[in-house]
């Protein structure tokens, strides 16, 4: 029986709409589907600018998530909204045929405010606030959040805009593109705008062969040079960049044009270039070169150090440059590994006993085992492990998972419940928390612990003016108070943690995902609403 191939898809009548069209594209080829929505963190917070949120993948991280946990095989975004890295493991299956991507005025009105001085329009999008700005200096610009129909309400509502900026490809997809629209041939586009994209997991061989049957190849090539100018400047939602490029089928030439402003609009710096088809590899590059090369850097780290700073968090784990980069610029973070690990030495005598049943709850394990052991000196015939991040591992590295858990609580819960286990394995720290082999003895299951490696707290004195802490495990939260106070806001990884920042903390918040990622996502979905902050 052929699979059937379940869709991802935000909740928005825009969202269903080119989901549904990706399913008739499917459905034309032979292939059945079912559409699956899930809510997305942009769709949450709709009382924020996009770009002071500062989280990358404001529209697709949810939808990312549900694929890597096999909640659905398939995600349908509009390309645009689509980080120009992708997480590992997922890939770019498909772009279909690029819709109308210019901007439209939506007028409230009519147009003789575009020769006045108080001209007042609204938009959630930076780039094109710049834009208007850049062009229309001493009109005033506010900002507009929410789906394609809560927009067009609140502009109707409104009794002081002069109109509000739109996607043309939205409202003509959706067939509610009012009259008094006016095109705005100025103003370049998004990169990607009015591009559909389809996202799968790479190793998902069936899904894949069916979405490369709807890819469109010019689009690809268009979208593919202004995304790619979009990575090298480093710029997401935090920075004003428009770029557009067309094929030209009279001299079978991409033409690509681009500009990046300062945020006020008071500067801007654009570029224009063509190339072959076939032979605009470095399309991309050298017009990102050339906005550098001009003061580009300068200029988006100018309006980087503008930006106000709500909130300075401290995170109890060294965290990439690329990590920190998710948080939105006005938040300033610091960090420290507060616990050390080192592996001890598992005699070789302990592997040539019969494990049948092991558990590991953490990647420390992991590693501690393959500190002492190679994969082929390994023999577990069952392995029970809690985390996504940690089962990956195992399986790269060790083996087969038999069964993974969102936390230790609910390890044992499955093992004494749903199985016949009467003796288990337990790889873990010298530190470790009570409740798995407590819970596990409780129900006559022996646990025979190896202890694999030494956790060794690290505390370190940190500022008063920080407002938040992130923690990545319990043993972390104790290694913080041992010089920290606990009048700040606690960021836990998972229940796990958070169950013993609550011991110690008046204000405990819980990312949605046990990863690094996820806590950083609730630091800006905190931080960037007032009723929590």
């Amino acid at each position: 029986m052929q699979k059937i191939i379940r869709i991802g898809t935000r909740e928005s009548k825009l969202a269903l709409w080119q989901a549904n069209k990706v399913r008739a594209e499917l459905s034309e080829l032979g292939y059945e589907s079912v559409l699956v929505p899930i809510k997305s963190t942009g769709d949450i917070v709709l009382d924020k600018p996009l770009y002071e949120l500062g989280v990358t993948g404001i529209f697709t991280k949810n939808l990312d998530i549900a694929m890597l946990n096999g909640a659905i095989d398939i995600a349908v975004h509009s390309l645009k909204d689509v980080p120009t890295s992708l997480p590992e493991g997922i890939v770019q299956a498909a772009v279909l045929k690029r819709g109308n991507y210019n901007d439209v005025l939506v007028l409230k009105g009519n147009e003789e405010f575009f020769g006045e001085e108080k001209g007042l329009i609204a938009t959630g999008s930076l780039r094109r606030r710049a834009m208007w700005l850049n062009r229309y200096p001493t009109h005033k610009v506010e900002d507009l959040r929410g789906n394609v129909q809560t927009r067009l309400e609140k502009l109707e509502d409104s009794e002081t805009w002069n109109g509000a900026v739109f996607a043309a490809a939205g409202l003509e997809r959706l067939g509610i593109t009012p009259e008094d629209t006016v095109d705005l041939p100025w103003m370049i586009s998004a990169p990607a705008q009015g591009a559909i994209m389809i996202a799968a997991l790479e190793n998902d061989d069936f899904c894949m062969d069916a979405c490369e049957q709807l890819n469109h190849h010019e689009t690809k090539v268009c979208v593919g040079v202004e995304r790619e100018f979009l990575r090298l400047l480093e710029g997401g939602c935090t920075s004003a960049i428009g770029a557009l490029a067309y094929v030209d089928a009279r001299t079978e030439e991409v033409n690509f044009k681009a500009v990046l402003l300062s945020r006020d609009g008071s500067k801007k710096i654009r570029v224009a270039k063509t190339a072959k088809l076939g032979s605009h590899k470095f399309l991309a590059k050298d017009c990102a070169d050339y906005i550098i090369n001009r003061g580009g850097r300068a200029l988006m780290q100018e309006d980087e150090g503008d930006a106000t700073k709500v909130a300075a968090v401290y995170s109890t784990k060294k965290l990439s440059e690329l990590q920190k980069e998710t948080l939105s610029a006005a938040i300033g973070i610091e960090d420290s590994d507060f616990i050390k690990m080192r592996f001890n030495r598992i005699p070789a005598k302990v592997m040539k006993n019969q494990h049948d049943n092991v558990l590991i709850t953490s990647q420390n394990g992991v590693e501690a085992i393959l500190n002492s052991f190679t994969k082929e000196e390994i023999n577990f015939k069952n392995i029970f492990c809690v985390g996504r991040r940690t089962k990956k591992l195992i399986e790269n590295r060790i083996g087969k998972v038999t069964y993974a858990a969102k936390n230790a609580l609910k390890l044992a819960e499955y093992i004494s419940k749903e199985t016949e286990i009467k003796k288990v394995s337990y790889f873990c720290s010298d530190v470790r928390l009570d409740v798995l082999p407590t819970y596990l003895q409780a129900q006559d299951i022996v646990v025979n612990e190896v202890e694999a490696y030494k956790t060794m707290i690290n505390p370190i004195k940190i500022d008063a003016a920080f407002t938040g802490v992130l923690f990545y495990s319990p043993s972390g939260i104790d290694s913080y108070l041992e010089k920290n106070t606990t009048d700040k806001v606690a960021f836990c990884i998972g229940e796990t943690t958070a169950l013993e920042a609550r011991k110690h903390f008046d204000k405990v918040e819980v990312a949605n995902m046990p990863d690094v990622e996820s806590v950083l996502e609730l630091v800006n979905m905190y931080y960037s609403n007032p009723n929590l902050s």
